[in-house]
């Protein structure tokens, strides 16, 4: 079951992964029309369970107004990433006390379904010292989420009492949780992107998960000394042999001068190996100069492949490198601070315009460039205007990401089970 599904990165993941969704919900308008366009149609007042192969049931609105117990005990993963923005530094950062927090909304649900496994995706600034009171709490809560806070009782009160029972262990094991919180960048995990967030896991006890074994299973895949490597050595621009060489010779010359040593991973992934085609992709097509003009030109066949005007980058607001895992997508359109939605090309910039501090020309990144930065197939489909379509990639958990993580998980669950 999916809560706070948005464009679908995190539910298509864990489908990936192999699980089949009972349920799904979303809230925005055109988050939902996305869903709905992709892979999922409304359930209706019916509370049923799809047969293999339907459409996902999607239940549009509020997740505080749904009745979950018609899933009671069949429901193997609860997946959702609550709204970020209460903890976001790029949000009003107010916590627990914004309206916007849906833990509570993810315990009740747990509480109504008893689900075998939970996943959660959020940013690490719930770590930071102003917050960390109360994501320990949050994990609290998480291990004994069948201790329900009472109406009236600060989440500090609470907190005491999840400490008393936790100390007990005296709580049916099917209504307690082991948690693990693993603090990761998208880019380790094959993402060709930095993202840098938190995803918390639960297991049900009762089940007798491995949880050092799942540990050992979601370390980091990919490594930057190994990019790095591979442009030392010659193997990156095989791939990329149509660089051109003053391109080549402006990534080179900032780095280091000795060979890291080899830790055996495959290199991250790059803004340029996301724009060429991942994992049997098509090369995304050019966007001419003269097409930075709103319009779909169907380049390449490519939808949202579209060209935007008047990207500008100054300090502090600095483009994307091909050559580079790109930026955190975030939730904005061009006004996000950091020059996240902005690309620097191949291009050099021509004598008759002024220049630039790198000396290439830029862009704005297409809607499907950041698809791409987000591991999402070219085949999805994104409804509403640009900036709802960034939005929705920016709130999105990356598809390669959340596939590792549910994968992991299914594993481990499989594990458990062949155990008992």
């Amino acid at each position: 079951m999916e809560l706070f599904a948005g464009g679908g990165g995190l539910a298509m993941a864990v489908h990936r992964a192999g699980f089949r969704p009972l349920l799904v919900n979303e809230i925005v308008k055109h988050a939902c029309e996305t869903l709905r366009i992709n892979a999922a149609e409304p359930r209706g007042e019916v509370e049923r369970i799809p047969e293999p192969g339907e459409r996902w049931p999607l239940i549009e609105g509020d997740v505080r107004g749904i009745d979950f117990g018609y899933l009671w005990d069949r429901v193997d993963l609860l997946a959702g990433g609550p709204p970020c923005q209460p903890f976001s530094l790029g949000g009003v950062a107010k916590g627990d006390e914004d309206k916007r927090n849906m833990f509570p909304a993810m315990f009740r649900a747990i509480r109504e379904i008893q689900p075998k496994a939970v996943i959660c995706e959020n940013v690490q600034g719930l770590l930071r010292p102003s917050f960390r009171p109360y994501f320990d709490y949050i994990e609290r809560e998480l291990r004994l989420p069948f201790e329900e806070r009472e109406e009236g009782v600060s989440w500090r009160e609470h907190d005491e009492v999840l400490r008393v029972r936790l100390a007990e262990e005296s709580t049916d094991s099917k209504q307690r949780y082991d948690v693990i919180t693993t603090k990761v960048n998208a880019a380790d995990y094959g993402v060709p992107q930095i993202r840098n967030r938190i995803i918390i896991v639960a297991f049900r006890s009762d089940l007798g998960v491995d949880v050092e074994r799942f540990k050992v299973a979601i370390r980091p895949q990919y490594s930057e000394m190994a990019l790095i490597r591979s442009m030392l050595d010659g193997s990156y621009w095989e791939r990329h042999s149509d660089v051109p060489n003053h391109v080549r010779r402006f990534v080179m010359a900032r780095l280091p001068d000795v060979l890291p040593v080899d830790d055996g991973k495959p290199p991250w992934r790059t803004l340029r190996d996301a724009i060429k085609g991942l994992d049997g992709q098509r090369r995304l097509p050019r966007v001419p100069w003269d097409r930075l003009d709103r319009r779909e030109y169907g380049l390449g066949g490519f939808v949202d492949h579209i060209g935007w005007p008047d990207a500008r980058i100054y300090p502090g607001h600095t483009p994307n490198e091909l050559d580079r895992p790109a930026k955190t997508v975030k939730a904005g359109v061009h006004g996000v601070p950091g020059g996240e939605s902005v690309l620097l090309t191949d291009d050099r910039v021509p004598e008759s315009e002024d220049g630039t501090p790198s000396g290439y020309r830029h862009r704005y990144m297409t809607v499907r460039e950041t698809a791409r930065v987000m591991t999402f197939p070219d085949d999805w489909k994104l409804a509403g205007p640009r900036g709802e379509q960034m939005r929705q990639l920016g709130n999105a958990v990356p598809v390669a990401l959340g596939e590792f993580f549910a994968r992991a998980i299914a594993a481990a669950l499989d594990e458990a089970e062949s155990r008992r």
